[in-house]
């Protein structure tokens, strides 16, 4: 009989000096044990003043940990300040405390929220330590002053387009070595085509004849105007974005390393810039923290590493095993079962970043010759691309897991020798099947050549 996995410990008072707070904008009600104080539910407000009265009446009360939801932005300073001060902080799911008939009111929020943490119902949400949350906060603001740049960039394609200036289609990338030249010389006056043209970087692909070709246009002032502004726009987001890229590399030096690094790591791959790639030496400074090159995993940019280390931190026994990983990632299947019968079995929607950046990763390797490049073709011949960028995401998440948790360097076997492997394991289990069956799987013979 298969045994299945229990849910729990039976209900009991398993955080007997437990507090919970449901937190608002401009209020914050809180409920302690009822044997602590005659007024056990109180209302507190959200200034600096009020949420040290907040911890020393629940010092005086005696309560030792405290649970809290997980909504917006107004929990960080209550939850900083309470573990400042030595509290257990649980920050819960806000979605795992819904639907439940009549609670209708802060007031009952609260005791809600106090009583399933008294009983050991409430899994605390993960967050990283205080380094890698101050490194997430630079992160994700570079992250939207990339996302803020962006449409700038199609400002500058539209007037160009308007203007029917053809340069998209003779370079690659518009914001480019070549195409940033040209452009910062039509913005300086310069109308010429051919003279526009010998901007023309020598890596470029396109001649300077076609180049000039694709410059000679309607040249409009309203769009000219347009050009110049969304330039500078574009200017000053880059501007930012260095800025931004320096505290980030200030944070890392001073970051405390997490591993020592014994033996000699092998030589990085060289890996192609993108102009949204950071300033910074990833590499360097992720051997510094963890022990390992993430940087050396097939898919994995500098920035996509730097985003997965900031979002998971470097300590992997905050999830017991891989599987809890992955299911945090949103890259494992969810399985819904009832009556014996699997109803459906899919990832849930998730906006979880390092799920996300893994997701990229995937995408990346679809055309490497590496293993993970192999195993997404394989997968993606089996149920489709989305299938097999999950699929894959969910690989190269449990490949970076195990890096960070053994400290070994990370070897690539290649898309043959892991065909190779994917057949060994073919036959095998062709065989077990075959003599469970009363057969016998017999090799085939080399054909012989008649005469």
């Amino acid at each position: 009989m298969k045994k299945h996995k229990e849910i729990g410990e039976p209900l009991g008072d398993v955080h007997p000096n437990a507090a919970g707070l449901d937190i608002g904008s401009r209020e914050i009600w809180t409920c302690v044990p009822a044997d602590r104080d005659a007024e056990r539910v109180r209302r507190f407000g959200t200034f600096t003043p009020d949420l040290h009265h907040l911890i020393d009446w629940l010092a005086q009360c005696g309560v030792d940990t405290v649970a809290m939801e997980s909504t917006g932005v107004y929990w960080i300073p209550v939850f900083e300040i309470l573990e400042a001060r030595g509290f257990e902080v649980y920050l819960v799911n806000a979605r795992h405390l819904k639907n439940v008939p009549g609670r209708k009111s802060d007031y009952q929020d609260c005791q809600w929220i106090q009583k399933l943490h008294r009983l050991g119902l409430l899994a605390r949400s993960f967050r990283p330590d205080a380094e890698m949350c101050r490194l997430r906060g630079y992160l994700r603001h570079r992250a939207q002053l990339v996302q803020h740049r962006s449409p700038h960039i199609l400002h500058i394609q539209k007037a160009l387009q308007q203007m029917n200036i053809q340069l998209p289609q003779v370079l690659t990338d518009v914001m480019g070595t070549t195409g940033q030249a040209i452009l910062r010389a039509i913005v300086a006056g310069e109308r010429d085509a051919v003279r526009l043209a010998q901007w023309r970087h020598p890596a470029c692909h396109s001649s300077e004849d076609m180049i000039a070709k694709a410059l000679t246009g309607d040249w409009k002032e309203e769009q000219l105007f347009i050009l110049k502004q969304s330039l500078e726009l574009y200017d000053f987001y880059t501007t930012q974005i260095a800025a931004c890229d320096a505290e980030v590399e200030r944070q890392f030096s001073v970051m405390k390393p997490r591993w020592t690094v014994t033996d000699p790591l092998p030589p990085s791959k060289p890996k192609r810039r993108h102009r949204h790639s950071p300033a910074v030496d990833v590499q360097t400074a992720a051997i510094r923290l963890t022990g390992v090159d993430l940087t050396m995993v097939d898919g994995l940019s500098a920035a996509l590493v730097q985003t997965i280390l900031s979002e998971i931190g470097t300590d992997m026994s905050k999830w017991p095993t891989v599987k809890h990983f992955a299911s945090w990632l949103g890259l494992a299947p969810h399985n819904a079962i009832s009556g014996g019968k699997v109803l459906h079995s899919e990832t849930l929607p998730t906006t979880n970043r390092a799920g996300q950046a893994f997701r990229q990763a995937a995408l990346a390797v679809a055309r490497s010759p590496s293993a993970f490049g192999a195993y997404y073709r394989r997968k993606r011949a089996q149920a489709g691309p989305q299938f097999a960028q999950v699929a894959t995401a969910h690989k190269i998440a449990r490949t970076v897991y195990f890096l960070l948790t053994h400290h070994v360097p990370y070897q690539d076997l290649g898309a043959e020798a892991y065909e190779q492997k994917h057949r060994e394991r073919e036959l095998t289990a062709l065989r077990k099947k075959a003599a469970k069956l009363g057969f016998a799987l017999i090799s085939p013979q080399p054909a012989q050549i008649e005469t």
